[in-house]
């Protein structure tokens, strides 16, 4: 079974990397969910063909979500092992891939779905870099890996622009490691979508170290990404935050997810519940507005299983605190009282 990873990201240097090369291919498909393959430079680990997913309903309402399918920095991790693409440690190409059919926020006829009328990109990660890699690396002889996360994730952000100029609401959500990237995918957004409100809200990635060896090891100098914040990891979303003061930025955590951030136990300081809240203080002393919703216990997993829409805390339904977020306006945070472990 694949251990569940994760990571954050938005440097304002990001925002000077090149604009990715791909072009579009047409591969429309009876479906209710539609195969989107880029071509040019966009690929994944192995080297094989990226593609991403569209749902389309309401053009002006757009959800993007940026599931997280692992990282890996080291010749263990990134070893082109599993079945159909997946390894213990990351998703190296799309050959298992598929949004439909599908739990919690993927159960579009669910009543109590705040998405259900909303289009969708579903842009997984096959490149073990969270959306934000932009380097070819060696591991050993025989072993390179495409960690190409910014230009395939930078196409499917030009797809959104191109193809939903009059959204109006636009949610980017990301899932564990995909959620360290939401806040630089939220600024690629609110710049080619300036008249949409854009929510960001990145779920499990809310304890990824503002550690410098982290940043200057792994982000820069496996990833290619660079140069990263002072600040580290939670540097990203402050960066965000200053750059475009009108993004909604938003997180959510269990208190002590077993999977959250069981790779970057060498940089770990203090419990995940302590370094969950130590990050969200930095980002907030800087002047930065950060939503949260701290859910208790060892739990992991969110958007494809029922639990989306039974979590609740301190009397408030996670559901409930989601959708008010995304139309009526930031609720006040939720923080277990009795978070575990």
């Amino acid at each position: 079974m694949r251990i569940p990873r994760f990571v954050a990201a938005l440097a304002a240097a990001l925002l000077a990397l090149p604009t990715a090369a791909c072009t579009f291919e047409d591969t429309s498909q009876t479906m209710e969910w539609t195969k989107v393959v880029p071509a040019g430079d966009c690929h994944c680990a192995d080297g094989s063909r990226f593609a991403f997913w569209e749902r389309r309903a309401d053009t002006a309402r757009v959800v993007v979500f940026l599931n997280g399918a692992g990282v890996c920095w080291d010749a263990t991790m990134c070893e082109f092992t599993g079945d159909r693409g997946e390894s213990d440690f990351y998703d190296w190409s799309i050959s298992g891939v598929e949004p439909s059919n599908r739990e919690g926020m993927f159960d579009l006829t669910h009543d109590g779905n705040p998405f259900a009328g909303h289009s969708f990109l579903y842009v997984s990660s096959c490149t073990g870099d969270a959306h934000l890699g932009d380097r070819t690396q060696e591991y050993a002889p025989g072993l390179t890996v495409e960690h190409r996360g910014l230009t395939n994730g930078t196409a499917a952000m030009d797809y959104l622009a191109a193809n939903y100029p009059g959204a109006e609401q636009v949610i980017l959500i990301g899932k564990t490691a995909g959620s360290v990237a939401a806040p630089y995918y939220g600024g690629l957004i609110a710049d080619r979508l300036p008249k949409a409100k854009v929510t960001v809200f990145g779920a499990q990635s809310g304890a990824w170290p503002g550690n410098a060896d982290f940043s200057a090891r792994i982000l820069r100098d496996r990833w290619g990404v660079g140069p990263v914040p002072a600040a580290g990891v939670p540097g990203f979303w402050i960066e965000a935050g200053k750059r475009h003061p009108e993004l909604v930025l938003s997180r959510f955590d269990f208190a002590y997810d077993p999977s959250a951030a069981v790779e970057l136990t060498p940089w770990a300081s203090g419990s995940l519940l302590e370094t969950i809240d130590r990050n969200e203080a930095a980002i907030e002393a800087a002047g930065v507005t950060l939503h949260s919703y701290t859910a208790p216990g060892a739990d992991h997993g969110l958007f494809e299983f029922e639990k989306f829409y039974e979590i609740e805390v301190n009397g408030v339904r996670f559901v409930d605190w989601l959708g008010e977020l995304v139309t009526e306006g930031p609720p006040a945070d939720v923080h277990c009282s009795e978070c575990g472990p």
